[in-house]
């Protein structure tokens, strides 16, 4: 069954939905809503931006409104969707802590494993959504936004200690790593230098540097990373050709977004293009 609210003073929506919903994905087409994909007893297997995925069962997958998904195949799934006017990962940050991990990492599709303690206490909250998306008041959207708070905590504590960071009162790096994740998802067409996030962030582009050494990550990599996932997508999904990508993602000269890709990818655009016409 698909639960759904709307609010609309606000054009809030969310949703509980089933693998049902992943069948409208039987093309790849963006996901448009933040979206988290619940699979149960059975494996769940999709391309997210034109790479084959299979969550695992009894495991947990983010997805962004921007992504690309296909669903191939699996069943037992539950599907949580909603929009920026229902719970605004920037807005709500402060208090959740996802962005740059949970949301917009710019790394590894982030997936969490449930153990069977998580799985009896997110089984628990999601029963608690039924409850709440079943009665209708006064404060049904108050309490809905609290429990996304609550689900989306819960998800991010559970990737924070998959990936091995160490939460402490006082865990600048971490913070300053999903800022940086955070910015470069907002900046990155425009801006390709470290020096403008390391302004923006109050530091030097040394210490920036040297601050992501001790997490094995450099800033650098991860601007070039996300610029070459976007250009990716545009490939795959759209019919524009690699000058209009360059141009689009900031590039004046497009030879520069060629030598970039082919860096990350060992392929220029435009042979990457007709690679995937090939493979089709």
């Amino acid at each position: 069954m698909i639960y759904t609210f709307k609010e609309f003073s606000t054009n809030a929506i969310f949703s509980i939905g089933n693998e049902g919903d992943l069948k409208s994905f039987s093309k790849a087409k963006q996901t448009e809503f933040y979206t988290f994909i619940w699979s149960n007893s059975d494996a769940i297997e999709i391309i997210i931006d034109s790479i084959p995925f299979t969550i695992k069962p009894h495991s947990i997958l983010a997805l962004t409104p921007i992504q690309y998904l296909e669903y191939i195949k699996g069943n037992d799934a539950i599907v949580y969707q909603f929009n920026r006017e229902f719970y605004c990962i920037k807005d709500h940050d402060q208090e959740v802590s996802c962005a740059g991990i949970l949301f917009f990492g710019n790394t590894n599709i982030p997936v969490i494993h449930l153990n069977d303690t998580e799985r009896y206490k997110f089984k628990t909250l999601h029963d608690v959504f039924i409850d709440e998306l079943e009665t209708e008041d006064n404060i049904q959207a108050e309490m809905l936004r609290m429990l996304m708070a609550r689900f989306i905590i819960k998800c991010t504590r559970l990737l924070k200690t998959k990936e091995g960071i160490v939460e402490t009162p006082k865990s600048s790096k971490v913070d300053l790593l999903r800022e940086f994740n955070f910015l470069v998802e907002q900046h990155f067409k425009t801006e390709h230098s470290v020096a403008f996030y390391a302004e923006k962030l109050f530091r030097s582009p040394k210490t920036l540097s040297n601050n992501f050494a001790k997490l094995n990550r450099s800033p650098l990599q991860i601007i070039h990373e996300r610029i070459v996932l976007e250009a990716k997508r545009l490939l795959t999904y759209t019919n524009k050709t690699a000058k209009e990508i360059a141009f689009e993602i900031g590039f004046e000269d497009p030879s520069h977004l060629s030598r970039l890709f082919k860096k990350h990818t060992s392929l220029t655009p435009s042979n990457y293009k007709k690679g995937l016409k090939t493979n089709g």
